[in-house]
């Protein structure tokens, strides 16, 4: 594979392992990222770890504001296949009819579930057992073509949106390497996806962050490890926020939801519909990241009891 030519399209550290297994086994001619952006409170303009990669091996980076638009600088780089992995646009019609071997993606989820830009956060969120890898031809739709090949990762009890990136996108470099030579052959299967399984993963929005504890904890507790530890679950305690990183959650019988009700040296645990959860670490607003019992030393607990949260 080494003479293969590869577009390679991905932004963001999930890519990155993809980016270099392909940079390891085939002829990366021409990266494409989206437009570097300004972050932090001070507004830094910053490249995204696909072009940072790519400059560290010294592969031209193309960063179109809209690639439906602006595709020239692809099709004249002559490409064999063009692979994806989080790139975050819709790729036309004229790129996926333009390689030999076509257009693959590299996605985290079994498809046909969870097509769209946040699988791993909603497979967490929603409790799945299992998740994984999806090599896959693309369309133009978003995630719908057909399926070449995938593995299954069962969910680990620790798991949060940090180790299960990092696993998958290892599994999914590992997996286009094993994948790609069956593609170059065209014996390589292609199974069209079922249309009544599907399920959208779209990324995450401001409300779906907040904890609202009218519901079970088992709910709340996936959900705030299916938002750890970005962008983080919070929940409003005397109108201030609090980012929410780690729970655990008891099961027995409340009067009502969303207060106070257990608090010592080391816990804080909240009513929820079907119990309490327990917070054990946390980021106040304004503070770094600590555990409950760093919290809980410096405030007045009797103040906390029987408070409600919001």
């Amino acid at each position: 594979m080494d003479n293969l030519r590869v577009v390679f399209m991905g932004t963001p550290d999930f890519a990155v392992p993809v980016l270099q297994e392909l940079i390891k086994n085939t002829n990366v001619v021409l990266v494409v990222s989206q437009p570097d952006k300004c972050v932090g409170r001070k507004q830094i303009l910053t490249k995204t770890p696909i072009k940072l990669e790519a400059e560290k091996n010294n592969i031209p980076v193309f960063q179109p504001t809209k690639i439906r638009l602006e595709y020239d600088p692809i099709l004249e780089a002559n490409p064999d296949i063009i692979i994806t992995c989080a790139y975050g646009q819709i790729i036309p019609k004229v790129l996926l009819d333009a390689p030999k071997y076509g257009c693959i993606n590299v996605h985290a989820s079994l498809l046909p579930k969870y097509r769209g830009g946040a699988p791993i956060h909603h497979a967490l969120i929603d409790g799945e057992e299992q998740t994984g890898i999806t090599i896959m031809y693309m369309d133009e739709a978003m995630d719908s073509g057909d399926i070449i090949s995938q593995e299954k990762y069962l969910i680990q009890e620790q798991d949060n949106v940090g180790t299960l990136h990092d696993i998958l996108a290892k599994m999914g470099a590992n997996l286009l390497i094993e994948t790609l030579p069956s593609i170059l052959r065209g014996d390589n299967k292609r199974i069209k996806q079922d249309e009544e399984k599907v399920t959208f993963a779209y990324n995450i929005k401001r409300e779906d962050e907040h904890l609202d504890f009218s519901k079970n904890g088992e709910v709340l507790k996936n959900q705030v490890r299916g938002l750890n530890p970005w962008p983080l679950a919070y929940l409003l305690l005397d109108k201030e926020e609090m980012k929410v990183l780690e729970v655990h959650f008891v099961k027995k019988e409340v009067k009502e939801t969303g207060v106070i009700l257990e608090i010592s040296k080391d816990t804080l645990g909240i009513s929820c519909q079907d119990g309490i959860l327990y917070l054990d670490r946390i980021k106040p607003f304004g503070k770094k990241e600590m555990s409950i019992k760093d919290y809980l030393n410096g405030i007045s607990k009797e103040k906390l009891i029987g408070q409600k949260v919001k």
